[in-house]
């Protein structure tokens, strides 16, 4: 039995370092990102809430 495979991408905010399943990635702008608070930009510099991960945009 083969297991499927999952293709994932880093997330397209400069200061995050969260790797999402494609899938379940944010596109904007082409781009693909984590979360919501990083596709729009950290407006209220809120950070992703991903364990690990500092970015606050």
């Amino acid at each position: 039995m083969t297991s499927p495979t999952t293709e994932t991408v880093k997330c397209a905010c400069e200061d995050c370092v969260c790797v999402v399943p494609a899938a379940k990635a944010v596109s904007r702008d082409g781009k693909a990102f984590c979360c919501e608070e990083c596709a729009e930009g950290h407006p209220h510099h809120a950070g992703c809430d991903h364990a690990g991960c500092t970015c606050h945009g």
